[in-house]
């Protein structure tokens, strides 16, 4: 005759919470005291350090050493406003304009105002505050042109954001991940922003890594869609081979093939599967394909 042992669970959900209501488990007090703290820390943690697209992107292209991005990128400055209009997607600040009886592509739907509360995020603020001023509305493929200086018409230079590595490189300087230094250059002198603290950064690698191996789901609707986010604007700007640099040659052929999977899919048809906060994610993803 086998017996059986029921073993103490806790509760991870509501389903699981009304289950549990009518059995009695015996658990030591002591021991969930010492995970309620311990969840306090771990929560308390992820809100110091959490950051944005736009610092993931930037903290995977800047070189650990040298504190500055490689000279030869040329994508990184119109990835991070892709990374601003996605953001602001995110945070359900602008959405795409609805699009009637005739579905239209993402690439001709306007950037539509939501709501004009401020993020927090100096540069998320001041693209709202632009998105906000602009009649007509903008595509998104105009917004990354516009915020990045990158358009031929003089009277839509002033939404141009400057300065966006350097003020990025000092919020991640605030928050312990970078300092701050000043290089020469022989004919100039850069203020640089070398990796003090290696922990978050080997995080944010890992977590890439892990999504598109250990962690990959076959289907991306399964994915957390800040990941799923980061792997487009990481590639869009020229950075996301630097967090498969240390896999093996088997592990990146693998990842790479991930990765291919996903780059090779339609955003078009693939926004109608996802909620209105991802089409401007979708949208951003169209841009960067042309």
């Amino acid at each position: 005759m086998t017996t059986l042992t029921k073993r103490n669970v806790r509760a991870t959900s509501s389903t699981y919470g009304n289950s549990a209501s009518n059995n009695t488990f015996e658990s030591n007090p002591n021991e969930h005291d010492d995970r309620d703290k311990d969840d306090e820390r771990d929560s308390d943690d992820d809100k110091e350090t959490r950051l944005t697209l736009l610092e993931e992107v930037l903290l995977l292209g800047l070189k650990d050493r040298e504190g500055y991005t490689s000279f030869w990128n040329d994508c990184i400055s119109s990835g991070l406003r892709g990374c601003i209009l996605t953001e602001l997607g995110f945070r359900g600040r602008v959405e795409l304009e609805k699009t009637g009886a005739r579905r239209r592509a993402l690439a001709n739907r306007k950037v539509i105002l939501l709501d004009d509360t401020a993020t927090g995020d100096v540069l998320l603020d001041e693209a709202l505050r632009h998105i906000k001023e602009t009649q007509p509305t903008e595509t998104v493929q105009s917004w990354i042109e516009y915020l990045s200086g990158e358009c031929w018409n003089p009277l839509k230079l002033k939404y141009q954001l400057r300065n966006v590595r350097e003020r990025l490189a000092k919020s991640l300087v605030d928050k312990g991940i970078c300092s701050t230094e000043k290089q020469n250059f022989f004919l100039f002198d850069m203020t640089t922003h070398p990796l003090s603290d290696s922990v978050h950064k080997i995080k944010l690698i890992k977590k890439v890594q892990d999504s598109v191996l250990t962690r990959w789901p076959n289907d991306p609707r399964r994915m957390d869609r800040r990941i799923l986010a980061l792997i487009y604007l990481a590639h869009a700007s020229d950075v996301l081979e630097n967090a498969f640099t240390s896999l093996s040659d088997d592990d990146y052929e693998v990842a790479m093939k991930h990765v291919r999977e996903l780059l090779d899919l339609d955003p078009d048809q693939e926004t109608s599967k996802y909620d209105s906060k991802m089409e401007i994610m979708w949208a951003v993803v169209a841009a960067f394909n042309k």
